[in-house]
This record gives structure tokens, sequence and C-alpha cells, in this order.
């Protein structure tokens, strides 16, 4: 049983599957689905649709080099039926699978690896720019916001009041000996 790939998006086409186009020269075109039986008809370049493996490969988001992938190149190749030889081919088709997959994973990885950093610095670009439209901070948050970053000396710490359930709620921070600081709650 041979399986084809498909000659717009390279998915495998199986027996009795797809679409086979036969052009006037003889030449051959198989096809997995209508979908890209249509858009080779429409005479669509497949390097420029994204879901197909050749957008893929040339925008370097697939491996294009590897032995991997040259060994299922390779078995397609017609061979005399041989028991052991049939035992062996399996065994290194696992292993061979098993190994690309290992690669697929490294390569991912790897591609991925800055994005978060990237997403970060884009963030922040953002917040800079539209930063007249956060809502103001208040004044006891920012100073809060101050004492925990340790911009303020630690005598100049103050106590902040909020409203909580109809109650004031005052909270004093005590200056520890160490250095720290420690958070004490009053109701009033």
């Amino acid at each position: 049983m041979r399986i084809e790939t498909c000659y717009f998006c390279s998915q495998p086409c199986y027996p009795s599957k797809g679409i086979t186009f036969v052009r006037n020269d003889a030449r051959l075109f198989r096809f997995c689905r209508s979908k890209c039986h249509k858009n080779f008809k429409m005479k669509r370049n497949p390097r420029k649709l994204k879901w197909t493996k050749a957008f893929r490969k040339q925008a370097g988001k697939e491996m294009v080099v590897d032995t991997t992938l040259q060994f299922a190149q390779r078995r397609n190749i017609p061979v005399r039926s041989n028991r052991e030889l049939t035992e062996k081919v399996l065994q290194s088709m696992k292993r061979v699978s098993e190994i690309r997959l290992k690669r697929e994973r490294v390569f991912y990885k790897n591609r991925m690896a800055g994005n978060k950093e990237r997403q970060r610095l884009a963030d922040r670009k953002l917040v800079a720019e539209n930063e007249h439209l956060l809502p103001k901070m208040r004044a006891s948050e920012r100073l809060a916001l101050e004492a925990a970053n340790g911009v303020l000396e630690e005598e100049e710490l103050p106590a902040v009041k909020a409203k909580v359930f109809g109650k004031m709620l005052q909270r004093r921070q005590k200056l520890l000996v160490d250095g720290g600081v420690e958070d004490e709650m009053d109701v009033d």
C-alpha cells in the first residue's frame, strides 16, 4: 500500500481517498480533499497560503533540513518482500518517528524562545503610549506602592485609611529593628 502526498498541501493521500487529476501530458496530481483541488484549479500558489506545508517550511515554522525527513522519502521505493527486512524497517520507522518528534520539540522551543520577552516589551510600549487611558492612581495607593518599592524613607511611612463594610479601617505600618516593615490593622 503506497501512501501518496497531496500535490498542494503535502498531507498524506491514502488509497481510494481524495482526487486524482491527470493533465493532458499524463502528469498525475493527487489531492487529499476538494479544498486542495479547487485551489489548484484556481492557480493559487501553495507557498502563499498559510495552511499548507510549503508555506510553513518557507516561513521557517517547520524543519526543512533533517535526516529523518529523508528517511520517509527513501521508504517509498518498492522492495521485494522479506520478513526480517520488514521487521527491521518497522522498528527503525518507530525509532525515526521518536527522533523526529524530539527534534521538532527542540526546534519549536528554540523558535519560541524570545516570544515572552518580545510580548512583554510590546505590552510595556502599549502601556507607555496609552498611559492617558489608564485610571488615575489614588495618592494612598501611590504612597503604598512607593513604600513597597523602597522609594520612601522609613520615617515617611503614612497610615493608610480605607472603608470596609461601613467602618473605617486604618492600616499602620510598624518599623522593625532589622529594617523590615510589619502591618498593623486597627478598626475605628
